[in-house]
């Protein structure tokens, strides 16, 4: 769309109170502003319109709240710093907390700015004002926000926002929320209003652990005879990864990564001896037991996932927790899982302890170990393959093996894999090679964080490809319009199972527990009578829709015409059926989890 540039142009002698709000968020290289549009910011909307001309923040427009955060959330999962939000009064907010949520658990930065009000109530419009005024609107999503603040006047506003961008920035990351008086906005200023220096006002630099405890940490990881390290929430900078995979092999220690977070060390390293997965494997589990001393470097979920490998129980091994994580955590969410043991217990940046391992640790090794397994073999020769299949039906692994082998020579980074994914599929050798699910653990964010991780990848040469499951797409779908809108280029491929299939496990799950048919466990569940059009939804959002592909000798031609269609700058939804089940492994994995507390 074009723009008529208004900037500066007719403000040279009265700017309004969301002149300066606008004008810092571009101080700040905020490049893009998410938003469904609300009178409570109005005046903000115009000053990003008709003051600054849409560029630097861009205005995306969304059709639904949730989508907002959601793309904010996958943009940063990609460039590690904050888009900002607009988000209308009250309604605005609560349509937009679970996105929230998902950010906050994930730990990534948001600058989301609210709107309320007039709070002076001589300026409310009768029934719609009163309405959309609440007196704390940050009392809504406080418990999973780091920071909020609902400012009183133009110069309040522009600190809260430096304060807001230095907090949300800052280790552990995650969203933070400024509430906007639609009166300040829209007031007239007698006098222009200066600037923040934000030179002055970067965020703080973490800290590096002590150095008593980084020596015995590291003395610890010398004089163990199988040591381990489970690589969590880590830096996606390439020399981060490059001193993770040395820490590594200096100690010549196996690694386990997992798939609720982002790509962190290379799957197919001899150390990365078990592929990731959302929970920890049977086989994984053995490394647990086995290992004298574990390294966790900001795990999610340490002490759950040591319980379920040792059967309830802690390991007798020595835990080194390395993490910033507690420095958040609060009485309202359970986010922060159970208190790990820990005997060496470290707050700073796991890849600032990686680092300074590797100084204590010099070249060389000290003592001779036992060999690191071989490389464990291509997915494609170990998973099991649809092939065996009647009727040629796509199983998951059957989607899995087609597409990593159609899509893989196209550089993609995988912006998410659905519940199921056999984890032996997932090849990671750089950080952008898959970005980690929502955090929060709930359905719909899928789309909005596609597309915003598609935005912040255009550019770079890589292919964007979200594997969704069918739940998470239809309740986010129309996300895919503000892609089409900006041109976003973006793969979406749908493991369709028809299904809320997660619960399908849980149902069966209570039905043996009680001695019930489990031949049930799909009554309330399933999506197939009728079956949904995916690809014609996404049609209807303007997106390119191929399928729905129910055969596995088809699904080859149908993702190399979708990716075609992506190069040439669409995005595009490819529909593919699959039969209801999760990967094998990931079925055993889940299953333990859901008979943990039993």
């Amino acid at each position: 769309m074009t723009v008529v540039d208004l900037s500066k142009a007719n403000a040279a002698n009265t700017q309004w109170g969301s002149d300066p709000i606008a004008e810092l968020l571009r101080d700040l290289d905020i490049e893009f502003i998410a938003l469904t549009p609300g009178a409570s910011f109005r005046g903000l909307h115009d000053s990003l319109v008709n003051y600054l001309g849409n560029t630097r923040p861009e205005i995306l427009l969304c059709v639904h709240e949730e989508h907002a955060v959601a793309m904010a959330h996958g943009y940063a999962k990609v460039l590690g710093r904050p888009m900002a939000v607009a988000l209308h009064s009250n309604v605005g907010l609560m349509h937009a907390t679970m996105s929230v949520f998902n950010a906050w658990c994930d730990r990534v930065p948001i600058l989301i700015l609210g709107a309320v009000g007039p709070v002076d109530a001589v300026h409310r419009r009768p029934w719609v004002d009163w309405i959309h005024t609440a007196r704390d609107l940050g009392a809504l999503i406080r418990g999973y926000t780091k920071w909020d603040d609902q400012p009183s006047s133009v110069p309040a506003a522009l600190e809260a926002i430096v304060r807001a961008n230095q907090i949300a920035m800052t280790q552990p990351q995650g969203p933070v929320y400024v509430c906007l008086d639609a009166g300040m906005q829209e007031q007239m200023l007698e006098s222009p209003v200066e600037q923040p220096a934000l030179e002055r006002f970067r965020p703080p630099t973490p800290g590096d652990a002590p150095a008593e405890a980084t020596a015995r940490a590291a003395a610890a990881l010398r004089d163990a005879k199988n040591p381990l390290i489970l690589v969590g929430r880590v830096s996606t900078d390439m020399q981060d990864w490059d001193r993770r995979v040395a820490l590594a092999e200096r100690l010549n220690a196996r690694v386990l990564t997992d798939l609720k977070t982002g790509a962190s060390f290379p799957t197919t390293h001899p150390l990365h001896t078990h592929a990731p997965g959302l929970f920890v494997s049977a086989d994984a589990g053995n490394l647990i037991r086995e290992a004298d001393v574990i390294l966790s470097l900001d795990w999610v979920d340490l002490a759950g996932t040591l319980r379920v490998a040792c059967g309830g129980r802690f390991p007798e091994s020595t835990i080194i927790q390395c993490s910033v994580d507690q420095y958040i955590h609060n009485g309202w969410s359970m986010d922060y899982q159970a208190v790990p043991p820990a005997e060496i217990s470290i707050l700073t940046s796991p890849d600032r302890l990686v680092a300074k391992l590797l100084d204590v640790l010099g070249p060389g090794t000290d003592r001779p170990r036992r060999q690191s397994p071989e490389a464990p073999p291509p997915a494609s020769a170990k998973a099991g393959d649809a092939k065996t299949v009647p009727d040629d039906k796509i199983t998951i692994e059957g989607l899995a093996r087609v597409s990593v082998e159609t899509i893989g020579r196209h550089n993609p980074s995988y912006i998410r894999l659905p519940l199921g994914w056999p984890g032996e599929h997932a090849r990671f050798s750089h950080p952008l090679d898959y970005i980690g699910f929502d955090g929060g653990g709930g359905i719909g964010s899928g789309p909005g964080m596609a597309v915003g991780a598609a935005l912040a990848l255009r550019g770079t040469g890589r292919l964007p490809v979200a594997i969704l499951g069918d739940g998470d797409y239809l309740m986010g779908l129309t996300a895919l319009w503000t892609a089409v809108h900006q041109e976003v280029p973006l793969l979406i491929v749908i493991a369709n199972n028809q299904s809320f299939f997660n619960d399908e496990l849980h149902q069966e799950r209570v039905a043996r527990l009680r001695n019930r048919p489990i031949e049930n466990r799909s009554i309330g569940l399933r999506m197939n009578d009728p079956p949904m059009d995916l690809a014609e939804l996404a049609q209807g959002q303007g997106a390119e829709g191929l399928g729905p592909i129910q055969k596995l000798s088809d699904l080859g031609t149908a993702l190399e015409d979708a990716i075609e269609k992506v190069k040439a700058g669409a995005t595009c939804v490819v529909d593919v059926h699959v039969i209801p089940e999760y990967a094998r492994a990931m079925s055993a994995a889940l299953l333990r989890t859901i008979s943990a507390n039993h």
